[in-house]
């Protein structure tokens, strides 16, 4: 299932994917593929990409 919540957070900072993958540790290609529902990403990329969109763990990755 796409992330369109964490693109939309993403992209309401302002930032790239490739602006993000630098700032989480991980290659732009991962968060792209995060975005598009290709992979899952580990509980620690969660939260540090949560952190780094000011956002919580619900707000990003939980479906309500």
């Amino acid at each position: 299932m796409k992330n369109l919540k964490m693109k939309s957070a993403r992209a309401a900072k302002d930032l790239s994917q490739q602006q993000l993958a630098e700032i989480v540790g991980v290659s732009r290609q991962t968060i792209n593929a995060i975005e598009k529902g290709d992979y899952n990403p580990t509980i620690k990329l969660c939260r540090d990409i949560c952190k780094a969109l000011d956002k919580t763990l619900d707000e990003l990755f939980w479906d309500e």
